[in-house]
This record gives C-alpha cells, sequence and structure tokens, in this order.
C-alpha cells in the first residue's frame, strides 16, 4: 500500500470516526429565567424558585453542558436581578459547563453599544463558540439580526465571525449546533415577519449560511411555549421556558441528546424532569 493511501487513511479514521465512534452527548438547555417577569420586576420570588430547582436537576441529571438561550432576566441591566441569576447559577455543578445566551430583555429591544458593553461586562461575550466532544456550539446574539440599527458594526462582525466558526466546525469534522434567543422562525422559513422571529431579509440570508455549512440544529427560545420548524434539513427548535410560561407545556427545561450525527431532544415541564438521563429522549 503507498504512503500516499495510508495517509489518506489515518486521517479518515482521525477525523471522520470518532463523530460516530463517540458515546452519546447529553446537555441541558433551559431559557427565559427571566427574572421578574411574574410580577413585572416587583421581585423575583417566582423565579428564584424555578432556577433552584433547575439547577438543582442539572446537577442531579449530570450533563455535559447547561445553555441558557436568553432573557436570563426580565429588566435590561437590573442589577438585583442579574445577581440572582447569577447567585443560583454559580450552584452549579463545576463540572457542568454554563453557556449564558442574550435575550432582548438582556440587551434590550433596540440594543446598543452600551447596553452591549453592559451585558458583557456582567455575563462575557454576547457571541461565542465552544467544543463539547464531537458537537461544535455556537452562541449568537439574535438581537444583533433582530434590531440591529443602532450596532450596524458589531451587526456585520458577527456574521464575518458566524462563517469563519462555521468554516472552523467544517475542517473539524464537527457537528455545528446554533443557540440563540430570538428563533428564526417558529414553524416555516417563509412566515410573516413577527415579535417572535427574525426579520425575513435577515432570515433568509443567515438560514443560507447556516444551510451550506451542514447546519441542521438551530435551538432559541423567546417564544415562553414550544415550537417546532424545518427550513430543508435544518430543525428551528423553539424551546419553552424556565421562567413564567405563556403556553400548556409550563415551565420547563428540554433535554438533548448528540448520538453520532443526529440530536434528539425533548421538553419536560418542571414537575416532569426525569429522574435520570433517558437514551434517548422522544422528540414532542
Amino acid at each position: 500500500m503507498s504512503n500516499k493511501i495510508m495517509r489518506r487513511l489515518a486521517s479518515f479514521f482521525l477525523v471522520v470516526v470518532p463523530v460516530f465512534a463517540q458515546a452519546p452527548l447529553f446537555w441541558v438547555h433551559a431559557s427565559d429565567p427571566q427574572f421578574g417577569m411574574f410580577t413585572n420586576n416587583k421581585d423575583f420570588r417566582q423565579e428564584t424558585a424555578n432556577w433552584e430547582f433547575v439547577v438543582a436537576n442539572v446537577n442531579r441529571l449530570r450533563p455535559a453542558f447547561l445553555v441558557v438561550t436568553g432573557d436570563l432576566t426580565n429588566q435590561e441591566g437590573n442589577a438585583d436581578q442579574i445577581a440572582e441569576y447569577q447567585r443560583i447559577s454559580k450552584k452549579l455543578d463545576p463540572a457542568i459547563k454554563l453557556h449564558s445566551v442574550p435575550g432582548n430583555h438582556d440587551v434590550a429591544n433596540d440594543p446598543t453599544p452600551e447596553t452591549l458593553a453592559a451585558y458583557r461586562k456582567a455575563y462575557g461575550p454576547d457571541y461565542y463558540s465552544f467544543r463539547e466532544g464531537s458537537l461544535y456550539g455556537i452562541v449568537l446574539d439574535s438581537s444583533l439580526f433582530k434590531a440591529p440599527a443602532k450596532v450596524t458594526a458589531e451587526a456585520a462582525k458577527q456574521e464575518l465571525w458566524l462563517e469563519v466558526e462555521l468554516k472552523k466546525a467544517q475542517v473539524a469534522g464537527a457537528i455545528p449546533v446554533v443557540f440563540q434567543h430570538i428563533s428564526f422562525f417558529l414553524e416555516k422559513a417563509d412566515e410573516p415577519d413577527q415579535y417572535f422571529n427574525i426579520p425575513m431579509e435577515t432570515r433568509r440570508r443567515v438560514l443560507a449560511l447556516l444551510k451550506r455549512y451542514g447546519v441542521h440544529y438551530v435551538f432559541a427560545g423567546h417564544y415562553h411555549r414550544n415550537s417546532f420548524g424545518k427550513d430543508g434539513e435544518l430543525e428551528m427548535v423553539t424551546s419553552g421556558p424556565a421562567g413564567k410560561s405563556l403556553g400548556p407545556e409550563g415551565s420547563g427545561i428540554r433535554l438533548g441528546e448528540l448520538k453520532g450525527t443526529v440530536v434528539n431532544h425533548a421538553y419536560y415541564s418542571l414537575g416532569a424532569i426525569p429522574n435520570e438521563y433517558p437514551i434517548p429522549p422522544v422528540k414532542p
């Protein structure tokens, strides 16, 4: 066998095989703890109870990571609400990584350089990537897609960065999974613009980019209810809230599992969280 063929075989086993051979990767997706929403910022006692319960259950289930897709608090810049989210989140087992994602209530409905700076000071970057096993997590600031008028430079910077990260995932042979607050769409990629989705012009452009690099899964929140849609092979999963629910499913969390190249996931209300990690979760 020639050296050239041997090198190709070695490359195959080093890059391709691990994606399929690795054990399933389990994580928890929560959204919208939104401290202050239940009482319109008068207090956050119910949010405290809910988030304490979520963190305790995540510690019990022991996923690789917990990702929280935005609206960490109800009032942008509210120091008490931010402190309470962070106080409880620090109870997470250090072995379980926390990935916080900005929502419109965290950076304002019309973000400005000042609100972005305040978010970054409190939580860290508003868009970033992380690697966990064969999963290449891409966290996006969806408010830069939804309302970029006052932060056009930042919005453009994020889109350029996104393509770079997608290329990195592709070169690494990893599975790209996107996490953001506002869904690109709730049910159909061509649905009309509304409060709960990304405007059509931006939606089409970014979805085309994601599909070009083989993204099949986007997870979001914001809707305070569950919704599911597809655009070709791309699944848009909108998850209900850990905080105040506006739908029949109630407050809850979503369990996710990357098995090979496929993501299984299911939403559980806070009163129905399984006693142990199910393999695999059943989609709703």
